[in-house]
C-alpha cells in the first residue's frame, strides 16, 4: 500500500542520513576511544601498579594484559574483514606472515585444504555459490561466528558465498562497535573478540584493585593523606574508575553474547536466521539442526584456530597475528550433514531487503 511505501522511504532516508554521520564521526570515536584507554593506562600503572602485592609476578601479568588490550585493539581497526572477492589466499604462502607480529603454526598431522584446516575428525564443505543483483561484491566474509560484515550499496550482478552477509550499515566503513570504525568480518573477527575479554580483564581489575586508592580520593579511606603522591589529579583517577566499572558490566555482557555465539556456532545474523528455522522445522514436527554446529569446544577451537592443526595455546596470551581455519569458502560442517536440519532448500533467508511491493 501507499503508506507502507512511504513509510519504508522515509526509514531507509533516515538510515542513509544516519550512516553518513556515523561514518564522518568515525575517527572522532577512534580518537576517543584511544585516549581513555590511554588515561586507563596511566592511571593503573601510576596509581594501582605500585600498591600490588608480589611485583615481580603481578608487574608481568599487568603488562601483558596491558600488551594484548592495545594489540588486539590495533589489529580489529587496520586488518581488512575480508571481501567476497578477495581472491583464495594460500596461507602457506603468504609472505606477509614473516612478519614478526605473526605466530608460527603447528606441524600439520593432516593435509590441509586451500587455507582450510583439515583433519579426519572434520568434515569440510565448499560453500554455495549464489548470485546477488543487490550488492556489489564487497560482501565481507562471515566469519564462523562474526558480528557483522558489510558491502557496498552499489547495484551489481555479484557472486557470493554460503555464511557471507551484507549489512548495509557499513557501506562506508561506518561503525561496528564504538571506538573502532571497522566491520567486523572474517580476517580480524578473533582479533575483536580477543579485545573485548582483555578490555573486561583490563577494566575488572582496574575496578577491584583500584578500589581502595577511589576511597583514598575522595578522602574516605583509612589511610587518607591530604598529598595525593601521584602524577594523574585525583578527579581524573575517579572518572575513569566510574568509567572502568560501566565498561566491565557493559562490555561483559556483549563479550558474553558474542562467546556464546562462538560455542553455538553461528554468525549473530545466523542466530536470528536460525530463530526463524527453528519455528518453520516446528510447525513441521521436525527439529531444526544446525550443520556448522560442531560442539561447544571445538566450535571455540575452530574460531580461535588452536587444538589439532591449529596454533598454540600461547596466542590466547601472546597478542599474535594468526589466520582463521578457512578461507572464507569452505566450512567446517557436522558429519552427515550437507546442510541444515529441518529447512528445505529454497527457504533459506537472504539480506534482500528492497522496497516492499504495493498489495495487489
Amino acid at each position: 500500500m501507499m503508506c507502507s511505501r512511504v513509510v519504508f522511504k522515509c526509514f531507509k532516508t533516515f538510515e542513509r542520513l544516519a550512516d553518513r554521520i556515523t561514518g564522518a564521526a568515525g575517527p572522532f570515536f577512534v580518537a576517543f576511544a584511544v585516549i581513555l584507554i590511554g588515561l586507563g593506562t596511566v592511571c593503573f600503572f601510576d596509581v594501582i601498579m605500585p600498591s600490588l602485592m608480589f611485583p615481580l609476578i603481578s608487574g608481568p601479568i599487568c603488562l601483558l594484559i596491558a600488551l594484548n588490550l592495545w594489540m588486539h585493539y590495533f589489529y580489529v581497526i587496520t586488518v581488512p574483514p575480508g571481501f567476497a572477492d578477495d581472491p583464495p589466499t594460500d596461507f602457506a604462502k603468504d609472505n606477509a606472515q614473516n612478519s614478526i607480529f605473526w605466530a608460527s603454526k603447528k606441524s600439520p598431522r593432516h593435509r590441509e585444504l586451500t587455507g582450510v584446516r583439515w583433519s579426519n575428525e572434520i568434515v569440510i564443505t565448499r560453500a554455495a555459490v549464489t548470485k546477488s543483483n543487490k550488492f556489489a561484491a564487497h560482501a565481507s566474509s562471515g566469519s564462523e561466528h562474526t558480528t557483522v560484515v558489510y558491502a557496498n550499496a552499489a547495484s551489481s550482478n555479484t557472486t557470493t558465498t554460503a555464511r557471507y552477509h551484507s549489512v548495509s550499515l557499513c557501506s562506508s566503513l561506518t561503525l561496528d562497535a564504538p571506538g573502532i570504525n571497522q566491520c567486523v568480518g572474517l580476517h580480524n573477527e578473533r582479533h575483536f573478540v580477543m579485545f573485548l575479554i582483555y578490555l573486561v580483564i583490563s577494566c575488572a581489575s582496574y575496578s577491584v584493585t583500584g578500589f581502595p586508592h577511589v576511597l583514598n580520593a575522595l578522602g574516605a579511606g583509612s589511610t587518607y593523606n591530604f598529598d595525593w603522591p601521584y602524577h594523574v589529579p585525583q578527579i581524573a583517577f575517579i572518572m575513569i574508575y566510574i568509567l572502568a566499572v560501566v565498561m566491565a558490566l557493559a562490555v561483559g555482557i556483549m563479550g558474553s553474547f558474542h562467546l556464546w555465539s562462538i560455542a553455538q556456532g553461528e554468525t549473530t545474523v545466523e542466530g536470528q536466521d536460525h530463530e526463524v528455522y527453528r519455528n518453520m522445522a516446528k510447525a513441521r514436527n521436525e527439529t531444526f539442526v544446525n550443520s556448522y554446529d560442531l560442539g561447544k569446544r571445538r566450535n571455540l577451537e575452530m574460531f580461535f584456530n588452536v587444538g589439532e592443526n591449529g596454533y598454540p595455546l600461547y596466542t590466547l596470551f601472546i597478542p599474535l597475528r594468526i589466520n582463521p581455519y578457512t578461507d572464507g569458502r569452505s566450512w567446517a560442517r557436522r558429519e552427515g550433514y550437507e546442510q541444515h536440519h529441518g529447512i528445505r532448500r529454497g527457504e533459506e533467508l537472504t539480506d534482500d531487503d528492497e522496497e516492499p511491493e504495493a498489495e495487489a
